[in-house]
């Protein structure tokens, strides 16, 4: 495919150079449609089989063949507009925009009927912003192809931008003439009325649409609000109260009427009618949903505080507590105002009434995290595997949790079902994760040849993954294996993050076991000026080092340290209280 591609390009390229033509070509564009090419019926036939044998080749993407079965029928036909049009294409691809161009006018001129020849080249025309060129065209094909609206919407984005409001309205007119009255039609004509200062035209179009439509109170409500936005607010407060005699519960004559009152300075009424239209059980609940959005706009934009919108949210929600999408959008307003606290039992709600609703239990979730609150992870989570099997997310953390409640047997549970809802398009990072968990159970388990194996799958998944690297590399110098792979593994840690003061003790220790006391000594330093002096590993193990490196006094000095600090080795006291360092045969400790 490749081959045939770069054939093209270089075909394109030659075919293309000097004179920018082929012979063929050059024939086709000096013959002018009065040049009228008679074709016998032989030749008709032969024009027609090499025309659709070049469309099958284009199937089979041999463009390189297909362009020069097209030639071949301009040797037939100069003026062949079939394949003068499918010629351009192929340099318009290949980025010839003037032989493109020129083929195409052909291809117009000689088939003048055809509309899709002539909306290629006025799209073309506009991009190459020839807009006096793509004008007159378009306003020959509204003549021509009469039932045809796209000219139209072409010649409105010209006209607008031209700033010709007259045009603009004759073509919106049209436009209207082939679909009908509509409320998009009419706003637009009533914009641009406005722009050109017909006040009286502008408001005579939205009232012709309104009596259009004489049984859709909702035009009647925008003619209301185009009163409003226009400083007619006595019409404005005539219509929506004509509604509301005949549509008591209209929520946009409602929402209108109370943004009059707003207007108008009627605070109380204007605060009644809200209530009138949220706490109405008569009102859907999307409706509810965008005025409170609305309302929450207008909030922001006047820089009032988030009280009183706080207020209507809890009424709300005491009048409807089966509801879902309010309390939700009232989260994320309190989340957006830093107030996570008092997002917490909104978003409960939230769960109480669609357990399934995942962005509710992310956000949920997301605040258990931060405050490491084990114990709410777990039901959020084994709650959201019920309602959302399909979520890794939740596996993720239940795992995890569990982990820290010492529940392994669970955690290795909950990771093995989560690799059956692995697919194809899982994130790989994640799966590794997955084995990452597994390896660190099996490990807990002393099942180190299964712990082993997981985190080799986990490295297979996500060769980056650290919290693996790591901890695969430590507990494989614990048991003095394979010091070389571990030293690879926990360099590549210390590289990613050399601040990590876990990692470098990793590193450090590994160095240990292998002898390299000078150079462990160096990384366990920068593990206890990082945080290390915090762990009473990292300690010991300083202490450890120190001795190697025949500093007796800092080892004793260091090992006290992590004995203070409640450290539970074996050998601790063995080694303060004979001064020298004793190897932990039998404990490995969890870093």
């Amino acid at each position: 495919m490749k081959v045939r591609i770069i054939i093209l390009l270089l075909a394109g390229v030659w075919l293309l150079s000097s004179c920018g033509t082929t012979r063929q070509q050059a024939q086709a564009l000096s013959t002018s449609a009065t040049d009228e090419v008679s074709l016998t019926p032989d030749q008709q036939r032969k024009y027609d089989y090499f025309y659709l044998e070049a469309a099958r080749l284009k199937i089979q993407k041999e463009y390189d063949a297909a362009f020069n079965m097209l030639q071949h029928c301009l040797s037939i036909d100069p003026n062949g507009a079939s394949a003068l049009y499918e010629l351009a294409q192929y340099h318009l691809f290949l980025k010839q925009a003037p032989q493109g161009q020129a083929l195409l006018e052909k291809a117009v001129e000689n088939d003048p009927d055809n509309f899709w020849y002539s909306q290629g080249l006025a799209n073309l025309y506009m991009q190459q912003n020839e807009v006096e060129k793509a004008t007159v065209l378009l306003e020959e094909m509204v003549i021509r192809f009469s039932g045809k609206l796209d000219p139209l919407y072409n010649l409105l984005e010209i006209y607008n931008r031209q700033e010709d409001y007259d045009k603009v309205i004759g073509t919106l007119n049209k436009l209207e003439e082939g679909m009908g009255k509509s409320e998009q039609l009419s706003m637009e004509k009533f914009r641009i009325y406005l722009q050109k200062k017909d006040d009286k035209s502008a408001f005579r179009e939205i009232e012709s649409l309104v009596a259009e439509y004489p049984m859709d109170s909702r035009y009647q409500v925008v003619l209301g609000d185009v009163y409003m936005q226009n400083g007619k607010k006595d019409e404005a407060y005539q219509i929506y109260q004509k509604v509301l005699k005949e549509e008591p519960e209209n929520a946009l004559a409602m929402y209108s009427m109370a943004s009059y009152y707003e207007s108008t300075g009627q605070k109380e009424l204007y605060e009644r009618q809200l209530d009138t239209l949220l706490l109405n059980k008569k009102v859907a609940s999307d409706t509810k949903l965008n005025v409170m959005r609305q309302f929450i706009v207008q909030n922001e934009q006047e820089g009032r505080d988030s009280t009183r919108v706080i207020t209507l949210f809890n009424r709300i929600m005491e009048q409807d507590p089966d509801d879902a999408e309010l309390p939700m959008l009232y989260a994320q307003y309190l989340l957006s105002k830093g107030m996570n606290k008092e997002s917490l039992p909104v978003l409960r709600q939230v769960l109480n009434v669609d357990p399934t609703n995942t962005a509710a239990r992310m956000m949920l979730l997301g605040e258990a995290v931060r405050q490491e609150d084990y114990k709410d992870i777990i039901r959020l989570c084994e709650a959201g595997i019920e309602a959302n099997p399909e979520m890794l997310e939740f596996y993720f953390y239940l795992a995890i949790a569990y982990n820290q409640a010492e529940r392994t047997e669970d955690a290795l549970a909950v990771c093995q079902k989560a690799l059956e809802f692995v697919t194809a398009d899982s994130k790989k990072e994640v799966v590794s994760d997955f084995y990452s968990i597994i390896g660190d159970a099996y490990h807990t388990q002393k099942r180190n040849k299964e712990a082993y194996a997981a985190y080799d799958s986990a490295l297979v998944y996500n060769p980056s993954n650290i919290g693996a690297l790591n901890n695969y590399a430590y507990y494989l110098s614990v048991e003095r294996q394979e010091l070389d792979k571990a030293e690879e593994m926990s360099y590549k840690t210390v590289k990613a993050e050399p601040s990590n003061s876990t990692y470098l003790d990793t590193y450090a220790w590994i160095l240990f076991e292998k002898g390299k006391y000078a150079e462990a000594r160096l990384y366990i330093d920068d593990a206890m000026k990082s945080d290390g002096a915090k762990s009473d590993v990292i300690v010991e193990h300083c202490g450890d080092i120190y001795y190697m490196t025949g500093d007796v006094d800092g080892a004793l000095k260091y090992w006290k340290q992590a004995l203070e600090m409640g450290s539970k080795s074996k050998t601790l006291k063995q080694k303060i209280e004979k001064k020298k360092y004793i190897a932990d045969e039998t404990e490995t400790v969890d870093k």
